[in-house]
C-alpha cells in the first residue's frame, strides 16, 4: 500500500506563488508516476501536471510556463511550484500516484492508483 500526504495549500493573491508538496510512504517502489490534479467547484477533476520516474512530464496547457513539477526520489516527494497564480487556479489540488506491484499472495502484477486527501488553493483577485 501507498499513502500520500499533501501540504502547502492556502490563500494567495493573484500573481503570487505557492508550493505544494506530497510525500509518499509505504510501498513506494511500486510507484512510477506522481503528480497533481485539481478540481474547482462545479467542475470535473483535471490534470495539472504529472512526472514519471524517468523524468518525463506532462502538464495542462493552462499551467505551462507558470507551474513546475519536480520530484525528490530520495524523499519520495513530488512538488508543484505554482507562480503567477490566477483566480481560475482556485481549486482543491490532489496528489496522485500510479504504478504497479506484484501481489504477495498470487504473484500477479496489480495496478496501483492512489490519491491524496486534497489541499485547497484559493487565489483572490
Amino acid at each position: 500500500q501507498v499513502q500520500l500526504v499533501e501540504s502547502g495549500g492556502g490563500l494567495v493573491q493573484a500573481g503570487g506563488s505557492l508550493r505544494l508538496s506530497c510525500a509518499a510512504s509505504g510501498n513506494t517502489a511500486s510507484i512510477d508516476t506522481m503528480g497533481w490534479y485539481r478540481q474547482a467547484p462545479g467542475k470535473q477533476r483535471e490534470l495539472v501536471a504529472v512526472r514519471t520516474a524517468g523524468g518525463t512530464t506532462n502538464s495542462a496547457d493552462s499551467v505551462k510556463g507558470r507551474f513546475t513539477i519536480t520530484t525528490d526520489n530520495a524523499k519520495n516527494t513530488v512538488y508543484l511550484q505554482m507562480n503567477s497564480l490566477k483566480p481560475e487556479d482556485t481549486a482543491v489540488y490532489y496528489c496522485y500516484a500510479e504504478g504497479s506491484y506484484r501481489d504477495p499472495y498470487d504473484a500477479h502484477e496489480r495496478s496501483l492508483e492512489v490519491w491524496g486527501q486534497g489541499t485547497l488553493v484559493t487565489v483572490s483577485s
